[in-house]
């Protein structure tokens, strides 16, 4: 790579240059092309800034062990001498809470600082995410039938009168969170309003200013044509790969549908056909799948497109 190659480019330089503990977050939704832009990303970071990098997963599936095919799990060769962190820390019976991950997390990129290394958090899970560069407190735990509820209050308004109910939650918090800033102003009153006063307000959300990192967020992402096709070849590819065969091989191994990881996407999808074969075929089954991996590309997309702080990359 050049230093000039991308616009991107200066902005890691100028990051690196100006921070004293950076963490740079590349984010987008499935399938985009995250985890080889993050190798690009650490091989400039070593040519053109003289740093070395270490990769922190952000992909709530990926933390688990035996979970390969259908999380398109990072391999060894595809590493390419990038040390990779939080991948295969799970059995697929423990269960990853946000608040768990927060704080092993944390750890991991304390831990690279130490070393004078840049941590770069990779992936697509969005809470995740938040609990890193927003400092989420995340007690009590997210529910989704009120993030459901407020989200659409969001897009209702743009976000304004959500912002004024933040307001007479905590005023000093609702100045700390942009209007603009969708992930943010939903989670904090998401918080308050699960919490119904058990806990004194302040004490559930840490603010920015409060976060531990110099954080820069890159977005990647695709047109919506391109991602769809992409979606869907993956998602061909790992039926080809043998997708129903690893998804078999756990349900053997004693593996059942309540085990937090066989809930996950895909492979609870398949679990079932493998019990009660429903959908009928395995093309059915890939097709199912497919859509709602789509639709879950769509979602992501929303909760991003509102946080400014993102600088967005046609990759």
């Amino acid at each position: 790579m050049t230093s000039d190659k991308h616009p991107w480019h200066k902005l890691i330089k100028d990051h690196c240059a100006q921070s004293d503990r950076p963490l740079i977050v590349v984010l987008g939704p499935t399938a985009s092309g995250k985890t080889a832009f993050s190798i690009d990303l650490a091989e400039f970071l070593q040519s053109e800034c003289g740093a070395s990098s270490e990769v922190v997963n952000a992909d709530s599936r990926q933390l688990y062990q035996k979970l390969n095919i259908g999380t398109a799990k990072i391999t060894t060769e595809e590493m390419q001498g990038v040390v990779h962190h939080m991948i295969d820390v799970l059995d697929p019976r423990e269960e990853a809470t946000v608040g768990w991950y927060q704080k092993e997390a944390e750890n991991v990129i304390d831990s690279i600082l130490g070393k004078g290394t840049v941590p770069l958090l990779v992936g697509g899970s969005m809470l995740y995410i938040s609990a890193i560069t927003d400092g989420l407190t995340l007690a009590p735990p997210a529910d989704p039938d009120v993030r459901k509820r407020l989200e659409a209050e969001y897009e209702a308004d743009a976000g304004k009168t959500l912002h004024a109910r933040l307001t007479e939650y905590n005023s000093s918090i609702a100045e700390k969170i942009h209007q603009n800033n969708m992930p943010r102003l939903v989670r904090a009153v998401e918080i308050f309003e699960i919490n119904a006063g058990d806990t004194p307000r302040e004490e559930l959300w840490k603010t920015a200013e409060e976060t531990k990192y110099d954080v820069l967020i890159l977005g990647i992402q695709k047109p919506r044509e391109e991602s769809v096709v992409k979606i869907n070849n993956r998602c061909k590819a790992m039926f080809e790969q043998g997708w129903v065969e690893e998804v078999k091989a756990l349900v053997e191994s004693g593996y059942t549908k309540e085990d937090p990881a066989m809930k996950s996407h895909g492979y609870k999808e398949i679990m079932q056909y493998l019990v009660t074969g429903e959908p009928e075929s395995l093309a059915d089954l890939q097709e199912s799948i497919a859509a709602k991996t789509r639709q879950y590309a769509r979602r992501q997309m929303t909760w991003w497109k509102r946080d400014d702080r993102i600088h967005w990359i046609n990759d």
